[in-house]
């Protein structure tokens, strides 16, 4: 074969694949302390209740975890996340619940689902890396809307979608991460929320709704899902993607999707035609963490813990980097990132490769946009080191940009 490229496939051709994936395999000296994962830490594993569902579950099921399984997801699974789900109001049946292989599979099939080449899509500026990696594959053109201290500015959504109706052109879906957005860190307000959900009810849109971080809150009050907010007005347009990553451990690979019946019911055809099933014993094991574990407990122990390192974080930061250096960041009220603006000059793409030989590693905030993308930011990931090494981390950095 001399040309592979002219037989691949059309959406295939110009994919260039998960571009921070890539910066990631990069990192592979260990003297370099990484702010550049989305890493939740190996501290709040719950090592001891994960050997024992282990202990439990195998001797007992073995035969059928080494076996296929049903490809919506396990019985005991889908139960276990409709009693979840229903600790924030959010009343779905086992038609309304698809078990995915992480959450980014399941990006991926929403996707597939909603997206020809050339369909529009509303993301904020700047979103979910990962989320646009998936959505890329079905080439779509992305609307990109800026975020406020509160989420993503209103009127500018609103202009968007009055433009893209006179055009005849209408997106296929509005894409947000409200709590403590990755990679912002920023939560979209209550009067947003509202705002957001009316909005799209007056031009007909479906949300997406990506909750991963939702119950890693360490300031203020939590905020209703847009999916319990919709249920209110009696609406079915919020699509609901979840993982387990940050709230259990991110080596099971296991997520879920809740949604209209119908919607769902697309999904797992689709799911049919990609991976089949997910593996059992990954879905006993979040079974068992639903079901088992005292989560109020857990997760409050996952705040608070978490809650001391972005302290320190931010308190590191105040004290390494000058006072009118023009560089600014945001204070998040929960989840696992620090978004970081420097002055229009410099560009973050090229100081990574600086910030390397400093032994210090981020993501550059260019892969962060679905358009026009901006060069002078950052995404910082405060969850991963231990206290010592996030010091020695923004220290590095601070010497790296000045």
């Amino acid at each position: 074969m001399e040309d592979w490229t002219t037989r691949y496939a059309a959406n295939m051709r110009n994919f260039a694949g998960y571009s921070i994936g890539k910066q990631l395999a990069m990192i592979n000296d260990p003297d370099i302390i990484s702010l550049a994962g989305g890493l939740p830490s190996p501290d709040t594993f719950p090592r001891t209740e994960f050997l024992r569902f282990s202990r439990e579950r195998l001797p007992r099921d073995c035969e059928k975890i080494m076996q296929y399984s049903a490809i919506p997801g396990e019985p005991d699974l889908i139960a276990a996340v409709i009693a979840y789900l229903r600790r924030e109001e959010v009343r779905v049946g086992p038609e309304n619940v698809l078990i995915t292989s992480s959450g980014q599979q399941g990006l991926d099939l929403v996707g597939r689902l909603f997206l020809d080449p050339g369909d529009r899509v509303v993301v904020e500026r700047p979103t979910f890396a990962g989320a646009l990696s998936a959505f890329r594959m079905q080439r779509p053109v992305f609307l990109g809307i800026d975020l406020e201290a509160d989420g993503l500015d209103m009127d500018s959504l609103e202009e968007v979608l009055v433009r893209c109706r006179a055009e005849g052109s209408s997106p296929k879906f509005v894409y947000v991460v409200p709590d403590f957005q990755n990679p912002s860190g920023i939560t979209l307000g209550m009067e947003k929320r509202q705002a957001l959900l009316d909005l799209c009810s007056r031009f007909d849109l479906p949300i997406v709704e990506d909750s991963p971080y939702r119950t890693l809150r360490y300031r203020g009050s939590d905020l209703p899902s847009l999916f319990r907010l919709d249920q209110e007005k009696g609406g079915q347009r919020v699509i609901g993607v979840h993982t387990f990553s940050k709230i259990f451990c991110p080596g099971m690979r296991v997520g879920f999707l809740a949604g209209p019946a119908e919607v769902i019911g697309r999904l797992t055809n689709i799911k049919e035609g990609n991976t089949l099933n997910t593996p059992k014993y990954n879905q006993d094991m979040c079974s068992s963490f639903l079901t088992e574990m005292d989560l109020d407990t857990y997760f409050k122990g996952c705040s608070l813990y978490y809650k001391q390192k972005l302290d320190l974080f931010l308190e590191a930061m105040e004290k390494y980097f000058p006072k009118g250096s023009g560089v600014t960041w945001t204070r998040p009220d929960g989840g696992l990132f620090v978004w970081v603006t420097c002055p229009a000059e410099v560009n973050t793409g090229k100081l990574f490769q600086k910030a390397l030989d400093f032994k210090v590693a981020f993501v550059p905030g260019e892969a962060c946009y679905g358009q026009s993308p901006e060069y002078n930011h950052m995404r910082l990931n405060f969850s991963y080191p231990d206290g010592d090494r996030l010091l020695e981390a923004v220290k590095r950095l601070s010497s790296c940009l000045f």
